[in-house]
């Protein structure tokens, strides 16, 4: 592989020059890693906003039941009535 160098007049130089910073591949492969786990985790859904939305509601439910239950004690701001 040595010897297609001197015949190549200088790509080398170009080569070395074409590579990223640590800190900008790092931040590829960092991007690329979070489009493949998106890409796995929506694979078959058809709406994955509306999945996005759902999760984020439940995740914000369940907060609320735990600062409620925490701090009031009593079923996080739910009364039951019985008739």
């Amino acid at each position: 592989m040595g010897m297609c160098l001197p015949c190549l007049g200088g790509a080398a130089d170009d080569v070395v020059a074409v590579t990223p910073d640590p800190d900008a591949r790092r931040r590829q492969l960092a991007e690329a890693a979070e489009k493949r786990q998106k890409e796995t985790t929506y694979r078959g859904v058809k709406n994955p906003e509306a999945v996005e939305r759902k999760k984020k509601k439940q995740e914000e439910m369940e907060k609320q039941e735990m600062t409620g239950s925490v701090s009031g004690g009593g079923g996080g701001g739910l009364r039951w009535q019985v008739g």
